[in-house]
């Protein structure tokens, strides 16, 4: 048995939705397609596909095959693309998901430069305030907020993210300035988020000691964007990264609060699939961004804004 070729017809059979339609677009004889499904089953002892008259249905090890195989293939291709390019210029469609701010302002500005570099690449960008499966939708590249738990990624630390408690003139003037995080109890948070609940924001006390304090803000948005518009117009007081509010900080329109409590800078990582080649593709992108921000660092503005208290 021809161990890729099988699982090609394999991903094709499940992309197709039955045999006969993978068959065709191969194409393939019905019975070809189905003696390399066979032959897979046998070899890998499990059954794959549930077949009816009317459907045809992955079973739990032949969702596991199918996200595998599909990663394999493409990294076949890639190393196979690779290899066969004698100038070695990336090519083809590159895939790339980042939390929504910054890849609105920062990544989506970038693009026509980076294409007019590469001209024979495509970038389908993803802007998503969630963590993304890389293999299962087939992301090439993301940049990732926080820590990283798995330790199968292969990630790239490209910067640090400060968050930053800010608020209004008129609504400090109005409200008072908080003098430690517990006085957030009696304040208007206004929170990042799409359940609206009960949201827990962490500070610093003294040396190593995390204050955490619960809060039941009365204005939950999924949109940091919309947050700080509202703290701008005296609606409470936000919580967003530091470089998002520089331009305000600096203009005096919000005014940064509690800074000696603020938490340790957050990483924001460039993470590539597990146990992939590094693409052409992928690491000309992922060359791009960081050689552009170490001219600029997008991720310093507004770390000296000045303070209320």
């Amino acid at each position: 048995m021809d161990s890729l070729a099988a699982m090609a017809t394999f991903v094709r059979v499940v992309d197709a939705g039955s045999l006969s339609a993978a068959a065709r677009s191969l194409p393939s004889s019905l019975t070809s397609v189905s003696r390399q499904i066979s032959e897979l089953e046998q070899h890998f002892g499990t059954r794959l596909l549930l077949r009816t008259t009317r459907r045809l249905a992955l079973t739990e090890d032949g969702r596991i095959l199918y996200e595998r195989a599909k990663s394999i293939l493409t990294e076949f291709k890639e190393i196979e693309s690779t290899l066969s390019r004698r100038d070695h210029q990336p090519t083809g469609r590159l895939r790339v998901s980042a939390p929504t701010l910054i890849g609105r302002l920062l990544i989506a500005p970038l693009l026509d430069d980076f294409l007019h570099r590469f001209p024979s690449l495509s970038v389908d960008l993803l802007l998503v305030d969630r963590v993304v499966d890389l293999v299962e939708e087939d992301i090439h590249l993301s940049l990732r907020v926080g820590h990283l738990p798995d330790s199968r990624l292969v990630a790239r630390k490209i910067a640090d993210l400060q968050m930053v408690l800010c608020a209004s003139p008129a609504y400090l003037a109005r409200r008072g300035t908080p003098q430690s995080p517990a006085d957030l109890e009696h304040h208007d948070c206004l929170v990042f988020s799409g359940t609206p609940g009960a949201a827990v924001w962490r500070f610093k006390l003294d040396q190593d000691a995390e204050y955490r304090i619960r809060l039941y803000g009365r204005i939950w948005v999924n949109s940091l964007d919309a947050l700080v518009t509202m703290a701008k117009h005296g609606a409470g007081i936000v919580r967003v990264p530091s470089w998002q509010v520089g331009a305000d900080l600096a203009g005096g329109h919000l005014q940064r609060i509690l800074r000696r409590h603020e938490p340790a800078p957050t990483p924001l990582h460039l993470l590539f699939q597990p146990s992939r080649l590094p693409s052409t593709k992928t690491r000309a992108f992922a060359d791009f961004l960081v050689d552009h921000w170490l001219k600029r660092d997008p991720f310093v503005a507004g770390v000296d804004g000045h303070e209320e208290n």
